[in-house]
């Protein structure tokens, strides 16, 4: 009889389960997902309790193969995928492929890949979790109705390879809204005056007007600020109060996924998908030395802040040791959560606080040593004393008005004697000297300076992060998927950090929010990510879930083909006029993207680009005259004209319309592939090229600001592993052509369909 199998998610976890688990066990890992909703088809009987229709994933069958060669004879599966809602799913798919008359099923959950918590794990198995995989079934089947539904809809309005997603839909259209109310938005000017005081002599201090007799005041043009300055000329300046307080600072709770994606853009400056993927790699294993392989953080994808006892114990100890018994707490601190459902995993932490940053540099790359050093250091912190901050606040009187002042020293450093983080009190502190109420003050200067209000910032990928979970939209586990998807579809551009939506964005978002109700609804979306929640709790039916949403989704899918406006056809509505016919311009989407067409079409052909103002006003673009050049056209001889394109200059016959040919004006051609430049902060895209011995290649666009360039065609298709943002076509004699993932750490491959 074969030896017992443990199968795991991800290859990479199989040397250090080998490890601990010696001869005992086979182990092998499924690469991911290995069964899922077909290709091709909407795989949902929406007309029989929404019964999915499963199949191995195409590209998997030598993973399946592998799998069942693996379990041979064996009766006892150990199915330790991740312990998440898809890893559940994944346990209960490979338990349908490896069912077997007499054969045993075991869950076993690794929240850390150390050998202690392997070996409990393996001695404590569980059962399948059919509510957990019942709340990941809800979701896939949720989101397979939408986007296998609404996407043809897109195809047929708008443009092919447009896609609509439950998620990310509502993702584009917050970044949308935030762009419209920048757009929208009208500054307001307002005053400030600041006086520069000392009492007798040295220090000096800041006080800043905040009322008129007694009420708070608000300075909105100069005619006002003059009248003030007028009436601050000649006033005596004295302490009118003085207020002194001891304010306690806590530290921070230990990282959700959520929060380390947070800290990471904001402080390590990675995006939102780095910081998963090196999560990803301290959780599976860092090779520590000869045979020591060892996971250093707990499973990174949870909404939890709880923390194991014994961990929070041996934080403790550790601040002790290091920093003095003032700084370590009576008791350990528990952050625990109030959304149960959520609270099966700990928060993400180191898997021993003995694995010091210090100790693990020279095994860490640079970036997981950072992100290695950000998650030990607030899980100790969060086990470190309260800081204790002296705040001094003080109104000072002039004549009718008052000045506020404020400043505060550190009595107790704390857990900021380990941060140090960029709150600190000490790093950015107004210092007052000793004042008491009734002191004479004199008036050093007195700074008055004009204001405007600032209109909403734009997301970053941290603070659409926090937007996202502050909504309740999606989980933490899919954001760094969801930022990856609406780049690459074109719908949002990361301009200098900050999102923008495209004008695609735009009328896709349009289009969807005004044919679609709810379903794109911020509010909405939140609420159905609190039922799966209760599915997961076993408090709800999953098919009452699916059954409630699927009614008010159907009646506008069957209103949609008629409600949605025709950015092929009849176009959306604008308010400028044909500059040749004054029929009303409207916008159409055309293949090389969205562009202003007459209404009058085909009796009025006029056509132009256009952009957009700071107001959100359209504005047509000038047309540049081609100019001649002593360029010949390779398939009928005519001149060549120079032309400035979407793409960048290029040549076309002048022979037009009886030949179409064109080339770009760098040597090679310039078709689009729809993918997005990967070089982070480059806008450009990747286009097909020619070197100079007439080998093609794809290369940015934006050459030669953007060298990026690769062999490898690629294909707007975002990995479904690790959520990469394309796909690149390779071909094999014996298979032919086939896609994978250009990520090094990822692996993904599937056969190319069609």
């Amino acid at each position: 009889m074969s030896k017992p199998l443990v199968i795991v998610e991800s290859p990479t976890k199989v040397r250090t389960l080998k490890k601990y688990l010696g001869k005992d066990y086979n182990v092998e890992a499924t690469v991911g997902h290995v069964m899922d909703l077909p290709q091709k088809d909407l795989g949902i009987d929406t007309q029989h309790g929404f019964s999915p229709t499963y199949q191995v994933i195409p590209g998997k069958q030598k993973v399946v193969a592998c799998l069942k060669k693996a379990a041979g004879s064996a009766m006892e599966i150990y199915l330790a995928p991740d312990p998440d809602r898809e890893g559940e799913a994944i346990a209960w798919h490979t338990s349908e492929i490896l069912k077997k008359k007499g054969r045993t099923f075991h869950r076993v959950l690794f929240h850390e890949l150390t050998k202690n918590a392997i070996l409990k794990a393996m001695s404590a198995p569980q059962e399948l979790d059919k509510s957990k995989f019942d709340a990941q079934q809800v979701r896939r089947i949720l989101d397979r109705l939408v986007g296998y539904q609404v996407s043809p809809l897109l195809w047929r309005k708008v443009k092919g390879g447009l896609s609509a997603g439950r998620v990310q839909s509502v993702a584009v259209r917050i970044i949308c809204e935030r762009e419209r109310a920048i757009q929208a938005f009208e500054p307001q000017e307002y005053w400030s005056f600041t006086a520069a005081l000392e009492k007798g002599g040295p220090p000096k201090f800041l006080a800043r007007l905040a009322k008129k007799n007694g009420k708070k005041l608000t300075i909105e043009n100069q005619e006002t600020a003059e009248a003030v300055e007028k009436d601050l000329a000649d006033v005596s300046w004295a302490v009118d109060q003085v207020v002194k307080k001891t304010v306690k600072k806590n530290p921070p709770p230990p990282f959700t996924t959520s929060k380390m994606q947070q800290d990471a853009i904001r402080r390590l400056r990675f995006t939102a998908k780095k910081a998963m993927a090196v999560a990803q790699q301290l959780y599976e294993g860092v090779d520590l030395g000869p045979g020591e392989l060892e996971g250093l953080i707990t499973y990174m994808r949870t909404d939890s802040t709880r923390i194991a006892d014994e961990a929070a114990l041996e934080a403790l100890d550790h601040v002790e040791k290091t920093f003095g018994r003032e700084y370590r707490p009576d008791k350990p601190r528990q952050y625990r959560n109030t959304k149960k459902v959520q609270d099966a995993h700990e928060a993400i932490r180191p898997t021993s606080v003995a694995n010091t940053p210090e100790a693990m540099a020279p095994f860490l790359s640079a970036d997981q040593l950072a992100l290695y050093t950000l998650i030990w250091q607030r899980f100790v912190a969060s086990q470190m004393a309260t800081a204790l901050v002296d705040q001094t606040s003080v109104t000072v009187s002039a004549g009718l008005y008052q000045f506020a002042a404020s400043g505060s020293t550190l009595k107790f450093p704390g857990y900021l004697a380990l941060t140090k983080e960029e709150e600190d009190p000490q790093k950015s502190v107004d210092l007052l000297p000793n004042l008491e109420k009734g002191d004479a003050l004199n008036c050093l200067d007195l700074e008055k300076k004009q204001h405007f209000t600032q209109p909403p910032p734009r997301f970053s990928e941290g603070t659409l992060v926090k937007e996202l979970e502050e909504n309740g939209i999606g989980r933490p586990s899919t954001y760094a998927a969801i930022l990856s998807t609406i780049r690459v579809k074109n719908y949002v551009e990361l301009l200098k950090g900050y999102f923008r939506p495209s004008e695609l964005g735009f009328i896709v978002n349009d289009l969807l929010t005004s044919t679609f109700g709810d379903v794109f609804d911020v509010d909405f979306t939140a609420q159905m990510e609190d039922r799966l929640d209760q599915v997961e709790a076993a408090q709800i039916n999953p098919g009452d879930v699916l059954e409630s949403f699927y009614q008010s989704f159907k009646k506008d899918l069957d209103q949609a083909e008629e409600r949605m406006v025709s950015a092929k056809g009849v176009g959306l509505v604008t308010p400028l006029s044909c500059p040749t016919c004054q029929k009303p311009l409207h916008i159409k989407v055309g293949k090389n993207g969205p562009f202003l067409a007459c209404s009058g079409y085909p009796d009025c052909r006029f056509t132009r680009n256009y952009i957009r103002d700071e107001k959100g006003g359209l504005v047509m673009e000038e047309v540049e005259e081609a100019q001649p050049t002593d360029e010949v056209c390779e398939k009928c001889g005519l001149p060549m004209m120079l032309k400035k394109g979407k793409f960048g200059p290029f040549y076309a016959c002048s022979g037009y319309p009886e030949c179409k040919n064109t080339r770009s004006a760098n040597g090679g051609t310039s078709r689009a592939t729809g993918v997005k430049c990967p070089e982070e902060g480059c806008p450009g895209e990747l286009v097909e090229k020619r070197s100079k011995r007439g080998k093609i290649f794809f290369g940015c666009n934006r050459y030669p600001d953007c060298k990026y360039a690769t062999w490898d065609q690629p294909v707007p298709k975002a990995c479904p592993a690790c959520a990469g943002p394309f796909l690149v076509e390779k071909t094999s004699k014996k298979t032919g052509p086939y896609l994978v993932c250009p990520a090094q750490d990822c692996g993904y491959r599937e056969n190319k369909e069609g």
